[in-house]
């Protein structure tokens, strides 16, 4: 198990959502280490920059809406991307790399080391 942890910083400057998610989430899982393990904690941390110039292709912009569910009968919330941004800018990318990692433990892990700088 590495004890040393690395740093990786992403630009985001003219990439588009997605892309920046898949590297994210490649480099936070280890993937590009020559010892990876699926079962361990890299102790990798990724730092993305210039989230503000980060594009969106298409009319995804203007459409795309993320939905979550309070736990409630009738909860179903739904939020529109320029509203997201507003609200907070690092949660479409955020809520983009969690969608991308493993569904188990180490995955609240792992997502703790993606810092967001806007």
């Amino acid at each position: 198990m590495p004890t040393k942890s690395k740093i990786y910083n992403i630009d985001a400057a003219g990439k588009s959502l997605g892309r920046v998610a898949t590297e994210a989430a490649t480099l936070l899982r280890g993937k590009n280490e020559v010892n990876y393990l699926p079962r361990l904690d890299p102790m990798i941390t990724v730092k993305v920059s210039n989230l503000n110039k980060i594009v969106l292709t298409g009319k995804k912009a203007s459409q795309k809406i993320y939905y979550h569910h309070t736990g409630y009968s009738g909860g179903l919330k739904k939020i529109k991307y320029p509203d997201l941004i507003k609200k907070n800018p690092g949660r479409a990318l955020r809520l983009a790399v969690l969608g991308m990692l493993h569904k188990n433990r180490l995955r609240a892990k792992l997502i703790k080391r993606l810092i967001i700088e806007k």
